[in-house]
């Protein structure tokens, strides 16, 4: 049962040609060539429009009252029928756009569905078929099937009584004049869609609404249908596919291990036709293309996720690039920070040929772990156009385009290209196997059509064989899956409100001030993970996992998280109490599972991390004002420094390298901390020696433990002493 706009809704009732598929114009088209055939002139258009939703009895009559009794519109129609399901067969049905959305939506409210066409059913069966939208409806009644065609009501009629439906309470699709009469007439709910001829006014006032599209209409029932939950990992995604597409700009851990996830579940009722994603990494995309899809696995669950319907293209292509930020709904921007400008022309580029070519909106995602990171994109894309489009077609192109700021709370890492290599030579020996294995136990024609009419089997075996062929290989495919992603099993995707497409996404956690989650995540969770990732890895552990059995390492996370953090957090920002104590039980999960999660991959860019007002100071001086001790946060400032000094493999890092030149120069932290050198195009954000003299005071007192003592020293030294 559906509310939709007052009306209490059980049954849905569709037209076929014109309403659900785009075939009037096809039709037209092989109604004419038959005609000329066969009476050696096309149709005139009077007639072929004044013949839209009649019965093929009403058709023939006003055909016949134009061209003559002799007229031989039966075998005119017989022929444009072949025409038809020839063009059908090989290019398939095309679909109204919208369409599978709204049956999806229409089905899973709990409605009975049921076609009306004035086609006959042969021909309606095998564009149902076809189209793989026959599963949505309960029964079809057909133009064969009917003593009065349309514009009569006895369709519609006989469509509600077989599913013992009150016309009133039955939603009625139609886009012609004929169509609406009938519907009309038969008392239902009537949506007119509009297709190649609008209906007079007083015909088109008889409907109950009026869309330009089924996507226009779908927007009207979205807004009676419930966005659905946040799924659980392990469930499916939708088995519709609509005619979208997505992006993914930058096919790393982030665009393949998660935001693939996000598309895939779309809004729960459908997922995309097509994702599209950029690499540069040439092994990875001839890997995806030749298996066609991928998988995510979520160790903590043993459970491989697949995504399929993805099409990698090459991240050096830039035309290829461009065509995703024409052709998609939406694109998940996952390069890294640095790279954006360089990306900057090519999506400006995309944009530009999106405005011309049809100017719809478009959604960016921005992924790239920054305050202000949508801001950020947007000036430099801006900056790209500028150079292309004149000022006002700028502006144009950047109002229909939402740059929308994320925060991700999942952690994800990429296999390496080493274990890549090693996962195509065993499914390369796997498949070998599975195709052998598949023609042996595949039964030979004989095995089966000695059971069927000498007729029936000559007809079924050619088919049969030519599904054989193309199912062995198929097959032998079906049990192997490519394992790209380790993952963990956080859901939600923060995304700052703003774009309507978001708000349907049934991944997507869309809040009313982003920098509120922003904040959270990076000083609750960011800061946490790299201490804990620097001490362990000073250790001697490989991973965070790992780390997690020892007291120390989880002593230290207790402190930061439970006595320092969460009351610091909660006395500065009220509004973030009801989310803390979700937010560090999953922190917590997270971190006891990531066996998978190295040390030093975490607590790489020590310096970044170590900016006035990042993660770990800034955590730190918030502390401070809101009078709670943290000794923990200071020891935790002290260990970036130190693990740049002392930690064998991060010589190879260039930030630990510039760490150590700086603390070459007078053996002093302060040298560090304070620094205000050049940092990626831009001064380094270095504590002030003067303003910020507290701040150095707390984290000089641990680090000169550290430097003495080794990790013998500890945060409760430090908490001894006073520090923080």
């Amino acid at each position: 049962m559906l509310q939709f706009q007052g009306k209490t809704i059980d049954t849905a009732i569709f037209d076929m040609d014109g309403t659900m598929f785009d075939t009037e114009r096809l039709r037209f088209q092989t109604l004419s060539q038959a005609s000329e055939e066969l009476f050696g002139k096309p149709f005139t258009e009077p007639v072929l429009l004044g013949s839209l939703g009649l019965s093929a009895t009403k058709a023939e009559a006003l055909a016949k009252q134009h061209y003559g009794q002799d007229f031989p519109y039966a075998a005119i129609r017989r022929r444009a029928d072949e025409l038809e399901l020839a063009h059908v067969r090989t290019q398939g049905v095309p679909i109204k756009p919208g369409l599978l959305p709204v049956l999806e939506r229409l089905r899973k409210s709990g409605l009975k569905m049921a076609v009306a066409t004035s086609s006959r059913r042969a021909i309606a069966e095998e564009y149902l078929i076809n189209a793989n939208i026959y599963k949505y409806f309960d029964l079809c009644v057909c133009g064969d099937e009917v003593v009065q065609g349309k514009p009569h009501p006895e369709i519609f009629v006989r469509a509600a009584e077989a599913l013992n439906s009150q016309p009133a309470q039955c939603l009625m699709f139609e886009d012609s004049e004929n169509g609406v009469r009938s519907a009309a007439d038969a008392g239902g709910v009537v949506i007119l869609v509009e297709d190649i001829q609008m209906p007079p006014p007083a015909v088109a006032r008889r409907a109950f609404g009026v869309y330009g599209g089924l996507s226009e209409f779908l927007q009207d029932l979205a807004a009676c249908t419930p966005k659905m939950s946040m799924p659980a990992v392990t469930e499916p995604f939708p088995q519709a596919v609509n005619l979208l597409k997505a992006g993914i700009h930058g096919f790393g851990a982030m665009g393949g291990g998660y935001l693939a996830q996000v598309f895939s579940h779309w809004d729960g009722y459908t997922r995309p036709c097509e994702i599209i994603a950029s690499t540069g990494n040439a092994l990875l995309r001839e890997a995806i293309d030749a298996f066609g899809k991928f998988s995510v696995r979520y160790g903590s669950l043993a459970f491989d996720q697949t995504i399929e319907q993805l099409r990698v293209i090459d991240a050096a292509d830039t035309d290829a690039v461009a065509g995703m930020y024409r052709d998609c709904e939406i694109v998940a921007l996952c390069v890294p920070e640095q790279a954006v400008a360089a990306q900057a022309g090519v999506i400006a580029q995309g944009l530009a040929e999106r405005f011309a070519a049809h100017g719809r909106e478009l959604t960016v995602l921005v992924v790239l772990n920054k305050v202000g990171g949508a801001e950020f994109v947007r000036a430099q894309v801006e900056a790209a156009l500028l150079q292309r489009v004149a000022s006002k077609v700028c502006q144009r192109i950047l109002e229909r385009t939402r740059f929308s700021e994320t925060v991700v709370t999942r952690i994800v890492s990429k296999l390496t290209e080493d274990a890549l290599v090693r996962q195509l030579r065993i499914k390369s020996e796997l498949y070998k196997k599975n195709v052998v294995a598949v023609r042996e136990s595949s039964p030979h024609v004989g095995d089966w059509a000695e059971a069927l009419p000498g007729d029936t089997a000559e007809v079924v075996a050619p088919h049969v064989s030519t599904l054989r062929d193309a199912g062995e290989p198929a097959s032998a495919l079906a049990p192997l899956h490519l394992i790209l992603f380790n993952s963990e099993t956080d859901m939600p995707l923060y995304v700052q409100q703003g774009s309507d497409l978001l708000e349907h996404l049934r991944q997507i956690d869309t809040v009313a001030d982003i920098a509120v989650i922003q904040l959270l995540k990076n000083r609750l969770w960011n800061g946490t993970h790299a201490i804990v990732a620097w001490y362990a890895a000073l250790l001697g552990y490989p991973s965070i996992g790992h780390a997690m059995g020892d007291a120390r390492v989880q002593a230290l996370m207790d402190q930061l998280l439970d006595a320092e953090l969460a009351p610091a957090l909660a006395a500065q920002f009220p509004e973030l109490r009801t989310r803390l104590a979700e937010f560090i039980a999953t922190f917590r999960n997270r971190c006891a599972h990531a066996f998978k999660d190295p040390c030093e991959r975490v607590g790489r860019d020590p310096l970044r991390k170590l900016q006035r007002g990042e993660r770990v100071l800034g955590s730190l001086a918030m502390a401070a004002a809101q009078g709670v001790a943290a000794p923990a946060l200071a020891f935790g400032a002290a260990l970036a420094v130190h693990y740049a000094l002392h930690h064998p493999p991060a010589a190879e890092e260039d930030e630990c390298r510039t760490i150590r030149a700086l603390y070459a120069r007078r053996e002093a932290l302060q040298d560090v901390l304070a620094w205000r050198g050049e940092y990626h195009g831009a001064p380094f954000d270095g504590l002030d020696p003067v303003a910020d003299a507290a701040l150095l005071a707390a984290v000089q007192l641990p680090f000169d433990g550290l430097q003495a003592g080794g990790l013998d020293y500890c945060w409760e030294s430090a908490a001894e002493a006073g520090v923080g």
